[in-house]
């Protein structure tokens, strides 16, 4: 081999090798997805009715946390808290009614930390919760490039647009329309993935990374949705929850009387007595029955998007992250919507698609997200990648994206963060992608909360205004309890008295794991309370109650085996 051959080689190595470095370096482009009130009604978290088809095939290329919890079941708070991975009591808001930035502390966001490391950053639909909780501009110019979009339609979910039986037009819960009789002949969800799908367009051949997110309202109430998605789910084949009543020992403080359900027109029509009174078992199955259409119809959209991104030839630099801002309850312990601690409430899809971590180049030319049209292709099948059963929060997915895209993750926020610009209080998950999981973790636990009115139900308790809330529900999930402690609540002053115990919840997952058997009263406390009261007053509530917890089940523990 001459000695020019040889240079020529050489230059080859170094030029490839130096591509390689710049690959490695090269930051991801993120497509962040969020469903609006969507449990985990998936074929990949193990539903067998709901058919899910395009978000089970992303299921099947991620990875997949099983047990990933919100930090508020409501959506203003919750988004607010993932999205700036602080907690509520960190960003205060409980309600809708006041922007972080100028309430508590100018907190710096999941999309504004990438738009400051040179990515453009994109909303469209509902990512951030309109109105006062992002200062009537979803965190404009913070956190977006652009203005962020909201579809045009979406001014008609409020009004008069289903028709009933009378021909008349009604504001009603279950609402499967005809979408060419729609204003505009859409629907918001087609809209913003109209919008998304156009801005992927313009975006796959520019050099700069992007961060974008993509809202979609469903299968938020009212469901309105294209009518043609209620035939996947026979009326005749939809059952009710398997634990529809209220729960005996249920403090009424924890229930939810889903005031937003029962004022839509047709739900009205019912007559139904405040605040148990049952919804007729024959309208619960279509609630529940417009519910999963609305899943699919939301389904669909995602399909169209990943479709999308995959035609680009983005799906190879581009990380998916699919999540929910809190669950919905469809009957079970009576209770509907979301406004609670129960796990249908809380628990959350979170799927991370990351290509060469969770999945790999298919070097024959496959499509790594081909669109299935789920009303015309019945049979599929779908099995997840990898998948994490341990408990993660939603305060985890800042940092995780961070790092995972190729940034710096942001660093864990002291106890006191009010100042503190950019930190977490979350957990970085990366370490999740690269090593297996070894069984359960008990120290793994969520915390959630959710802010009472009263201790009884009344109109306001589902969503109370922050100058009427009295008492706080703090809730520790942990991989074999649930564990609930109404505390007393000052909103002025934003403290909650450890001391003043309105109510507890215990509930032990391996034998009830609906959430309906709550033990609470059957444990003696004292012996934990004396523990308790010898602990320093500095230590955080979330440090108290997991002590709390593992005094009282270690008693539960030594009982059984004394027995």
């Amino acid at each position: 081999m001459s000695t020019r051959v040889r240079l020529r080689l050489f230059v080859l190595v170094l030029s490839t090798l130096a591509v390689a470095a710049v690959a490695r370096k090269e930051r991801r482009n993120v497509l962040f997805i969020m469903a609006d009130d969507l449990r985990t009604s998936l074929g990949c978290y193990g539903d067998s009715v709901v058919k899910s088809p395009n978000i089970d095939q992303l299921a099947s290329k991620s990875q997949v946390f099983l047990n990933a919890y919100v930090q508020q079941a409501v959506c203003a708070p919750s988004r607010t808290s993932m999205l700036t991975s602080r907690r509520p009591d960190t960003t205060r808001l409980y309600d809708f009614n006041s922007y972080w930035r100028v309430h508590s502390g100018n907190y710096t966001t999941l999309p504004q930390y990438f738009k400051s490391k040179g990515y453009f950053t994109t909303s469209v639909g509902k990512v951030f919760h309109p109105g006062i909780a992002s200062n009537h501009s979803d965190d404009y110019p913070y956190s977006w490039s652009i203005p962020a979009y909201h579809p045009a339609s979406f001014r008609f979910e409020k009004e008069k647009m289903c028709k009933g039986e009378d021909g008349k037009l009604y504001a009603n819960l279950l609402c499967a329309v005809n979408v060419t009789e729609q204003p505009g002949g859409t629907l918001p969800d087609m809209e913003s993935t109209d919008e998304a799908v156009r801005l992927l367009k313009k975006l796959a051949n520019d050099s700069v990374p992007f961060f974008m997110a993509v809202g979609f309202h469903k299968p938020h109430i009212p469901f309105r949705i294209p009518q043609e998605y209620l035939s996947l789910y026979p009326i005749d084949q939809m059952t009710l929850a398997p634990d529809p009543d209220v729960p005996k020992l249920l403090p009424p403080v924890a229930y939810n009387p889903w005031m937003d359900v029962r004022k839509r027109d047709d739900v009205q029509k019912l007559n139904i007595s405040f605040p148990y009174g049952p919804i007729p078992k024959d309208f619960q199955v279509r609630i529940r029955q417009h519910y999963y259409a609305a899943v699919s119809y939301m389904d669909t959209q995602v399909g169209r998007l990943l479709s999308t991104l995959d035609d680009l030839g983005l799906a190879d630099n581009t990380i998916v992250v699919f999540t929910s801002d809190h669950g919905w309850s469809l009957g079970e312990h009576g209770e509907w919507a979301k406004y609670s601690n129960f796990d249908v409430s809380t628990r959350v899809p979170l799927i991370f698609y990351v290509p060469g971590v969770t999945t790999f180049h298919d070097w024959m030319g496959k499509s790594t997200f081909p669109f299935i049209d789920i009303l015309a292709q019945s049979k599929y099948s779908f099995h997840n990648a990898k998948v994490r059963k341990n408990v993660v929060e939603l305060v985890d997915v800042f940092p995780t994206v961070s790092c995972m895209a190729g940034l710096r993750a942001p660093k864990s926020c002291s106890d006191v963060s009010f100042q503190e610009e950019l930190c977490t209080e979350g957990d970085n998950l990366a370490y999740t992608f690269q090593h297996r999981e070894r069984g359960e973790n008990e120290e793994a636990i969520s915390f959630s909360q959710y802010p009472r009115p009263a201790d009884a139900p009344q109109v306001n308790s589902d969503l109370p205004d922050l100058k009427d809330i009295k008492i706080m529900g703090y809730s520790l999930r942990s991989w074999d309890y649930r564990y609930t402690l109404w505390l007393g609540f000052n909103p002025k002053t934003f403290q909650v008295n450890v001391s003043d115990v309105h109510a507890g919840e215990l509930y032990m997952l391996a034998d009830d794991p609906g959430q309906d058997n709550n033990i609470y009263s059957d444990i003696d406390h004292r012996v934990m309370m004396k523990k308790m009261a010898g602990l320093p007053h500095t230590l955080s509530l979330q440090m108290r109650m997991k002590l709390q917890l593992l005094y009282l089940t270690a008693g539960m523990k030594m009982n059984r085996e004394n027995t």
